[in-house]
C-alpha cells in the first residue's frame, strides 16, 4: 500500500507541505466564500470600486452585502500572504532538488495574480457571466496547483506503468473542471431556477427547447453532470480492477462520494428555490471532487515517472549483465 513516508521527509519539505496544504485549504475556503458572494448577490456590494469599497477602506456597518464582498477580498489578500511565504519556502527547499514542487508553487503564484486581476475586472465590468466563470476557473486551477505542489513534496511513489487508470484520472479531472465552469455559467446567466424540477426540467422534459435558452443551459449542465458520474464510476471500477494500493482506491472512491454529495446538494438547491447555503455547499463539494482528482492525477504521474525511471535503469544494467 502506498503511503506518505513521514520519516523520510526533510525539515524544509515538512514546512513546505504544511504551508502548501494550508494555503490550499484557505483557497478552498475562498472558493466557497466566493460562492456565498454570488448566491447572496453581493458581487457588487462595494459597487464598481476595487480595491476600495464604495470609495472607502471599510464598508458601512449597515451594508451587509458590502461586508460580504469586502471580507471576501480580505480573505483573498490573506491567501496572497500565505502564497508568498510558501513560494519562499519552496525556493529555499527545492531550488537544487526535484523542481516539481517549486514549479507548481510558482504556477500557483502566477494564477493568484491572474485571479486577483480577474476579480478586479469582474467588479469593474458589473459581473459579466463570462468573466465570473473565468474567475472561478482560475481559482480552481490555483487550488489544484497548490495541492499538486504539496503532493509532489511529500508523496513517495511505487512504480506503475501508465494505463487506463492514468488516462481516466486525467479525463475525470478535466471533466470535473468543465462541470464547475458550466455550473458557474448557469449561475452567471441567471439560469439557476430555469428548471424548477429535478432530475428532469420543468414538465418532465429532458431537452426543454420550448422553455427557452436559460432552461437549455441549465439542463445541459445536468446532462454533463450525469456523464461525469458515469466516467467516475468507470474510473473507480478500473482502479479496483488494476490498482491494489489503498491510496489510489481511496482517492477514486472519495471523488465518487464527493460527486454524489454534490449531485444531492444540487437537487436540494433547486428544491429550496436557490437557498444560499445549498448554493455554497454545491460549489464546495464540486471543488472537493476536483481536488481529489487532482491528487489522483499527481499520484498517477509520480507512479508513472517512477516506473519509467526504473525501466531506464534496468535498460542501462541489462547490456552489462548480458555481456557477462
Amino acid at each position: 500500500m502506498d503511503s506518505i513516508q513521514l520519516s523520510s521527509v526533510k525539515r524544509p519539505t515538512r514546512a513546505f507541505f504544511t504551508l502548501a496544504l494550508t494555503t490550499a485549504a484557505l483557497t478552498l475556503g475562498l472558493i466557497v466564500f466566493g460562492a456565498v458572494v454570488r448566491v447572496t448577490d453581493s458581487g457588487l456590494g462595494c459597487g464598481n470600486h476595487w480595491p476600495l469599497c464604495n470609495g472607502s477602506i471599510f464598508p458601512p456597518l449597515d451594508n451587509i452585502t458590502a461586508w460580504i464582498e469586502w471580507t471576501h477580498r480580505l480573505f483573498a489578500a490573506l491567501i496572497g500572504v500565505f502564497g508568498l511565504i510558501t513560494l519562499g519556502v519552496a525556493w529555499y527547499g527545492y531550488r537544487q532538488n526535484d523542481r516539481s514542487a517549486i514549479n507548481f508553487t510558482a504556477a500557483a503564484a502566477l494564477l493568484f495574480v491572474v485571479q486577483s486581476l480577474l476579480g478586479a475586472l469582474v467588479v469593474k465590468l458589473d459581473l459579466p457571466p463570462t468573466f465570473v466563470t473565468l474567475h472561478l476557473g482560475v481559482a480552481m486551477l490555483l487550488f489544484g496547483a497548490l495541492i499538486a505542489a504539496a503532493v509532489f513534496a511529500r508523496y513517495r511513489p511505487t512504480a506503475a506503468e501508465s494505463d487506463q487508470v492514468t488516462t481516466l484520472a486525467y479525463t475525470n479531472a478535466a471533466f470535473a473542471l468543465l462541470i464547475i465552469l458550466t455550473g458557474a455559467l448557469v449561475r452567471g446567466s441567471g439560469a439557476t431556477l430555469a428548471c424548477t424540477e429535478w432530475p428532469l426540467c420543468t414538465g418532465g422534459t429532458i431537452l426543454p427547447t420550448a422553455l427557452g435558452e436559460l432552461a437549455m443551459i441549465h439542463m445541459l449542465h445536468r446532462i454533463a453532470v450525469l456523464a461525469f458520474g458515469l466516467t467516475l464510476v468507470i474510473l473507480v471500477w478500473q482502479v479496483f480492477r488494476t490498482r491494489p494500493d489503498g491510496l489510489v482506491r481511496s482517492l477514486a472512491v472519495g471523488a465518487l462520494v464527493a460527486y454524489l454529495m454534490q449531485a444531492v446538494i444540487g437537487a436540494l438547491y433547486v428544491f429550496s428555490v436557490a437557498a444560499p447555503i445549498w448554493g455554497a455547499a454545491h460549489v464546495g463539494m464540486a471543488a472537493t471532487t476536483w481536488g481529489l482528482l487532482v491528487v489522483l492525477c499527481v499520484v498517477e504521474t509520480m507512479k508513472n515517472n517512477e516506473w519509467r525511471s526504473r525501466q531506464k535503469k534496468e535498460g542501462q544494467w541489462n547490456p552489462q549483465s548480458n555481456a557477462v
